[in-house]
């Protein structure tokens, strides 16, 4: 009885002190929302592709995590980041040790909405590229060193 009056007393609160007291409350995170709380970390390595030290061993590699919502709002599994890549990097077949890294990296987040459930979904693309080992030519030797020219000629 005690908690009904008190969301009876917080509900009166929020409607009579007008829209400012409505906007501060987070809706979208008490209806479930996968964008409400979703924790977006952006670490950004400078890679350079100036040069012919590369080669692109698989383009267009894809991951993908789904999720189930109820009617749309109601977030019953979450699609997850950390699955998605963790499949990217299988599909990629990445080994430890070689001069491997993922390019042209881009994340899509979309849901497919039915009648009573929606499928959201996060898809990772990305260009796996490797390292060549530059060949450094050899300059060619120079010349030995000869000795002054004589200045003893007569």
């Amino acid at each position: 009885m005690l908690k009904l009056l008190t969301f009876a007393a917080a509900l009166l609160a929020v409607l009579a002190s007008g829209c400012a007291a409505v906007s501060v409350l987070p809706i979208a995170a008490l209806m479930g929302s996968p964008n409400a709380s979703a924790l977006e970390i952006h670490s950004q390595t400078d890679i350079r592709l100036e040069t012919a030290d590369f080669i692109v061993t698989k383009p267009n590699v894809v991951g993908e995590s789904e999720g189930f919502s109820l009617l749309g709002i109601l977030t019953i599994v979450p699609p997850k980041f950390t699955q998605a890549m963790n499949r990217l990097v299988t599909q990629a077949e990445m080994q430890p040790g070689r001069p491997q890294t993922l390019a042209n990296l881009i994340m899509e987040k979309n849901s497919s909405y039915f009648i009573l459930y929606s499928l959201p979904r996060i898809s990772i693309r990305a260009d796996v590229i490797e390292f060549i080992p530059v060949q450094v030519t050899n300059p060619p030797p120079s010349p030995p060193a000869t000795a002054p020219p004589n200045s003893n000629m007569k």
